[in-house]
């Protein structure tokens, strides 16, 4: 939605801090019963999204 809107930039760190957090091992239930980690909830992975954006920048 965000590159469609022209926003690429922010699509980009988006897209960024999904593939650290699961190169980090923080993932939710669907992706962490494939990768045998604990998974975190919909808000700690936000959390954790956020966490993430904030040391890209």
């Amino acid at each position: 939605m965000l590159r469609f809107m022209g926003w690429r930039e922010a699509a980009d760190l988006i897209d960024r801090a999904i593939t650290e957090a699961i190169n980090q091992k923080k993932v939710t239930q669907d992706l962490a019963r494939f990768m045998g980690v604990q998974p975190l909830g919909t808000k700690e992975f936000g959390d954790a999204l956020i966490e993430i954006i904030d040391q890209l920048k």
